[in-house]
């Protein structure tokens, strides 16, 4: 493992620290190796989480929540709300708490030593990193989601908003840096997530099985896999299609798999916390996201040996997979493409055995010790 360079106090700030999610698990994993090098890590949420992760490890760092919940959102006091006495007293409550955060992570940060570094996984923590005084530490800017999806929504604006302070904001990959900086920010960088584990033993890749590992929401696109599963299942039969994950949309999901006639080929798993097993149950891996990042399911399927067909609808996606030598993608939302990708996996064994054990040899050019020799060298760089 990496040692620092010198040691440092870490704070890593998220919009939670316990939901279930990629950007959750990111954080306690980079923590942990942050830790493993030497540093002082101290993780912090704006609010702890509905729906929660599990994290595999008791946390041997400090991990502190804001908010004990998601906080009020700001409503303008504008027309009639100005004079309605349930609205001022709501964005009286709203102010207050804000207050009291403000002044906890204020309390935290000051004790930050000379060379400390604030990372700031989601760039929604800004308002109140903004609010702080930050101006004895380091800080750093990230987005764990591709340009193309949040320009699609309001996070584009908080970029353009907040990042422009930051000491350097990173993308995912170069390719994202550089249309940032096309976009008028000149302090954009580039950080790959890490490969979080390799199995000893890739899967054998003998089980009948595609899987999907994702949460059961929009962004995960499991209605767009359910429409591509059911042109896959009648020249399938024998293959089951596994769904990893939990969320707001899975009675709609469990609706839409029943009036396609799918019951019978869908196994609704749940979530899991053991991600490698699931993988080493598994012959393709399926992703059939709307948008991504720098998708650590992705990666740890390739690092089981797991072929995978997925849509590429991110720089992350075909950063990772070459498609055509480890893994197959299709164009995003081209539900035929992505099945006919499925079908190509799951109707040649010599395929999938060629593209998943290219897959496992390659994608160990993420792993945990290249990804930390590049934060330590993003750290040495922001001090001179």
């Amino acid at each position: 493992m990496t040692t620092a360079t010198r040691e440092r106090d870490l704070y890593l700030v998220a919009n939670s620290t316990d939901e279930l999610g990629g950007v959750t698990a990111w954080t306690h994993q980079m923590a942990r190796l942050f830790q493993t090098a030497g540093h002082r890590v101290h993780v912090i949420g704006v609010h702890r989480a509905d729906l929660k992760m599990a994290v595999p490890e008791t946390p041997d760092y400090p991990v502190t929540a804001l908010y004990p919940e998601h906080p009020l959102t700001a409503r303008p006091m504008r027309g009639r709300r100005r004079f309605s006495v349930p609205a001022r007293r709501r964005e009286a409550r709203r102010l207050a708490a804000k207050k009291r955060a403000i002044a906890e992570l204020d309390t935290i940060l000051g004790q930050a030593r000379p060379g400390s570094v604030v990372v700031v996984t989601q760039v929604w923590p800004m308002e109140w990193l903004r609010e702080t005084d930050t101006s004895h530490l380091t800080l750093i800017g990230m987005s764990h989601e591709s340009f193309a999806y949040s320009r699609a929504c309001h996070r584009y604006h908080w970029v353009k908003r907040h990042y422009p302070h930051v000491d350097r904001w990173l993308a995912l990959t170069q390719e994202d840096a550089d249309i940032w900086t096309a976009e008028g920010l000149d302090n954009v960088g580039f950080m790959p997530n890490a490969l979080a584990h390799l199995p000893a033993v890739p899967s054998p890749r003998t089980a009948n099985v595609v899987c999907s590992i994702g949460r059961l929401a929009d962004q995960k696109g499991i209605d767009m896999l359910l429409d591509t599963w059911a042109k896959v299942a009648p020249h399938r039969p024998g293959w089951e299609l596994h769904l990893y994950g939990a969320g707001t949309d899975e009675p709609a999901l469990r609706r839409q798999a029943t009036e396609l006639g799918l019951d019978g080929s869908v196994r609704w798993q749940g979530r899991t916390d053991d991600v490698p097993a699931a993988l080493a149950a598994s012959s393709v891996f399926v992703q059939s996201s709307r948008g991504e990042g720098f998708p650590l399911a992705l990666m740890e399927a390739m690092a089981s040996g797991v072929p995978c067909a997925a849509f590429d609808c991110a720089p992350g996606v075909r950063e990772i997979v070459r498609d055509g030598e480890d893994g197959l993608l299709a164009p995003a939302g081209d539900l035929d493409a992505l099945a006919d990708r499925l079908l190509r996996l799951t109707g040649n064994p010599r395929l999938r055995d060629a593209m998943g054990e290219r897959a496992r040899a390659n994608v160990q050019r993420f792993s945990e010790a290249r990804v930390l020799d590049m934060w330590e060298e993003l750290f040495a760089l922001l001090e001179r």
